[in-house]
């Protein structure tokens, strides 16, 4: 789908998309989502001034999303092949600023050195490499230089007719606040609604030391995506201030 008609779609989003023109195109296929729900006061103090901890029913999520990197470009410019494609694990919460939904990442990992090192030069997001191998079945990673390690076997179920108000409040994210330094790093995003379908688990193991405490039961809720395709705007630096 042209850019011109993934904007024309904006009913299922939250909040309206930027009047000035986006500038990066990329895609995010074949995601894998592991969603864990979290006493709010156990993750408030992971995050930077200026964020408020978004939640739902009074509880906090954080997730762990494992998908491939596709095709990434700057608008009317040809893709980067030397970054474009790769696989890439993060993990998130949720978070608002002066109200605005977004998500906040913990830890970015990427199967490229050289995409993971242009890209957090580029867009100041906590990038690291990782050893990653992934087939239609399973997805494996490993991050020796922290010691992170993702196992994960799986099936595919049916695509989901029906979303709950949790699954499209842990999917449906238009922007992303990070910290860098003495500011805050804000994107916005656009995408069409995410296809959802369950995921049969055959195994998971997880072990990221710094947030094991979060993710030592099993998840609350597992999702897959084939994905979408992404419009993603400059980013802006604001100062970093309670919201």
């Amino acid at each position: 789908m042209k850019a011109t008609e993934l904007l024309q779609h904006t009913k299922h989003r939250s909040f309206n998309i930027p009047k000035r023109p986006w500038k990066f195109y990329q895609e995010w296929n074949k995601a894998l989502f592991f969603h864990w729900e979290i006493e709010p006061k156990e993750l408030e103090p992971l995050l930077p001034q200026g964020l408020e901890l978004d939640t739902i029913n009074g509880k906090a999520w954080l997730s762990l999303v494992a998908f491939d990197m596709n095709n990434i470009g700057v608008r009317s410019v040809p893709k980067l092949p030397h970054i474009s494609d790769f696989h890439e694990i993060n993990l998130r919460t949720y978070v608002k600023r002066h109200g605005k939904p977004s998500v906040y990442f913990l830890s970015m990992e990427g199967s490229k050195r050289s995409s993971c090192s242009i890209l957090k030069m580029i867009s100041k997001f906590p990038y690291q490499h990782a050893n990653i191998k992934r087939n239609d079945y399973s997805y494996h990673s490993q991050n020796t230089k922290q010691n992170n390690n993702l196992d994960v076997e799986y099936r595919l179920g049916e695509y989901l007719n029906y979303k709950d108000e949790t699954d499209i409040w842990l999917t449906e994210r238009y922007a992303v606040f990070q910290d860098y330094r003495d500011n805050l790093i804000a994107y916005d995003v656009h995408h069409l609604e995410w296809p959802i379908q369950t995921l049969n688990v055959k195994k998971l193991e997880v072990h990221y030391p710094k947030f094991d405490m979060f993710l030592k039961t099993p998840p609350n809720r597992s999702h897959y995506s084939k994905g979408v395709q992404v419009l993603t705007w400059g980013k802006r630096k604001l100062p970093i201030a309670h919201p």
